[in-house]
Formats: structure tokens, sequence, C-alpha cells
């Protein structure tokens, strides 16, 4: 399948033929273990962010178990009430509206009924939402990127027509039983009835570059009070306002001919903008109620922050007393072994 249509380059990015792969009568789908990897990397992840800065281990899993299904069930609410007409319009099926491992999940839905999940976790262990979200948030990033390599799979969220050398290669899919057009668990057949511009591609980097940036705006400027959490909110959807703008795929529309995801993403990143500006007077990073504790389970609130205004419970960043009083330990502790 590497031909290409008559006019255009060579495609150097064929679409796989195929998403999914039968084990005996259980259907494989590329799109659903994409997602469950996102899932994993995400949690793993925010769990050492969340101890690194002070969080109870465990935590995160824990507050996961509530947030991943709230955020799965809020994509696709987003989706199908966005798609409303692919489902309940004329000649619309209900029934796949359910069908989740078709793909169809929306973001803007995912994170919104995701933090009413995670908000319920967080109140069962105590522990401050925005603090919760600030670890999370580069995770949640590099897991939006490994999920679009489920829409690789499926053929799906591309752009228009493109003589780039990285356009995508799309196949006609076929039942290899019936020989009847199946775009979703069908095989590729011939060669490519289009070389389209991978937006799933763009997102996917999009995501990885300012996952990167937050984490290192993170450490040099010792972001809190869900700061970091609105960095990444003003990052993504500035990329995706202008990714959006290239795909070809059916949308609602709104204002004439805008795509419905364009307007939120401008909606969405605006607020994120503000929130971030507002919250910055809400003073130094907060100190978990784990870490707040002394030895003796009391409360160190009314203590004074550590010189510089950091706190105990970032690994890295101790001053020269502590790193003294280290090396002066460790001196010690050589001399008794010696």
């Amino acid at each position: 399948m590497s031909g290409a249509l008559p006019g255009l380059v060579l495609a150097y990015l064929p679409s796989p033929d195929r998403g999914v792969w039968h084990l005996g009568p259980i259907p494989i789908r590329a799109y659903a273990l994409c997602i469950i990897l996102g899932i994993v990397v995400a949690v793993t992840w925010g769990e050492k962010r969340f101890v690194a800065r002070g969080g109870e281990p465990g935590t995160v899993l824990d507050v996961a178990v509530f947030a991943v299904p709230f955020g799965l069930v809020g994509g696709r609410l987003y989706h199908v009430a966005t798609d409303w007409r692919t489902y309940f319009g004329p000649g619309g099926d209900p029934i796949r509206a359910l069908m989740i491992w078709e793909g169809g999940l929306g973001i803007w839905g995912a994170v919104a009924l995701g933090a009413v999940g995670a908000w319920i976790g967080c109140r069962r262990r105590g522990v401050p939402l925005p603090f919760f979200a600030d670890a999370v948030a580069p995770g949640i990033l590099v897991a939006q990127a490994v999920g679009r390599l489920g829409n690789y799979f499926n053929q799906e969220l591309y752009g228009g027509p493109t003589t780039a050398p990285w356009g995508l290669e799309i196949y006609e899919r076929v039942d290899p039983a019936t020989g009847l057009q199946d775009s979703l668990n069908g095989v590729a057949v011939g060669d490519p009835i289009a070389v389209v511009q991978p937006t799933f591609l763009y997102e996917l980097i999009w995501n990885l570059i300012v996952a990167g940036l937050v984490v290192v705006a993170d450490r040099r400027f010792r972001l809190g009070h869900g700061r970091v959490f609105a960095l990444y909110v003003a990052g993504y959807t500035f990329g995706r306002f202008f990714i959006e703008l290239l795909r070809t795929d059916p949308a609602t529309r709104v204002f004439g001919d805008i795509r419905i995801n364009v307007v939120v993403s401008a909606v969405v990143f605006v607020l994120a903008v503000v929130y971030f500006v507002l919250a910055r007077g809400r003073g130094p990073r907060e100190v978990p109620p784990a870490a707040a504790s002394g030895p003796d389970g009391g409360s160190n609130e009314g203590d004074a922050p550590a010189p510089g205004g950091t706190d105990a419970t970032d690994p890295d960043e101790k001053s020269e007393a502590d790193r003294e009083a280290e090396r002066s330990a460790s001196g010690k502790a050589g001399d008794r072994s010696s």
C-alpha cells in the first residue's frame, strides 16, 4: 500500500491497515489500548509528582478510581452532545452513543466531569483539589498525546488534502468476510483514497511540547494553587484552536460556519489565563495536609516558611544550611564505618 494518488507526492505516513485485531472471538481495539495506556502514564507520573510535592503515596491512584470513570463518561457525553445528529438525527442509531470503543471522547467533557470525580476522591483523602490538579496536569497532557494514537489507528480526526511529505495516507477499509465497507472494523484494501493533513499528529506533538513547558515553568516558578493545571489548559487550548481549524471531519457548526471546538478552545483559553493570573495572589505553593503535620501529628501551619520562600516538601530545593548539615552527617557516618 505504498502507492500515492495521481499528482500527489508519496506520503510518508501510511495509516495502519486496521484498528482491530481478534483474539478468537474477542476484539482487541487499538483505540481502547491507547486510552488505557494513557491513563496508566497519567496516574504513574502524577503519583511521582504528587509525592515529590509532599503528598501521601497512593493518593493519586485512589483519586483516579473516581476521576477516570467520571472522565470517560464526561468525554462521551460531550462528544454525543456536540455530534448528536450522528446518533439521534435522521438515519442515526441511538444505540451507537453507548459504543465508546468506536472512538469519540471529547476532552472538554472528560476534563470537566473528571474534575468532579477527582474532587470526590480528594475530599475522601483530605487533599485540596488544586494541589492534586497541579501534580497530575503534565501527565494528563501526555495521556492525551497517547490517546491521539488511537485516532491514528481509527483513521479519524484528520485535515484536508495535502502534498506535504508528512501527509497521511487514508485507505478504504472493508469487512474481509463480506467485502462491505467498514471504516472502523475493516481491513485496508487497494491504494490510498486520499492524502491528508495528520491533525491528530499535530495535536500529539503539541501536547508533548506543552507538557515539557509546563514542567519547566513549574520548576522555575514553583507554581501552586491550581496554576500548573491552568497553564496546561491554556497551553493545550491555544494549540487546539489552530489545529481544529485544519480539521475537515464532520462537526457541529456554530455562529454560522465555525466548528464548535474552535469556539470552546477560545473561551476555555481565556478562562484559564484569567485564573492563572488571579491565582497568583493566593501566595506560595501550598503544603498538603500530610506534609504540614509535625512528628507528633500536630499541625505546623503556624511555623515560619523555609528560607527563600521554599517549603520542606520539595526535594529539589534546600537551603545551604540544610546541605551543609547533610554533608556533615555524611562525613560522620563515613568515619564510623571506617
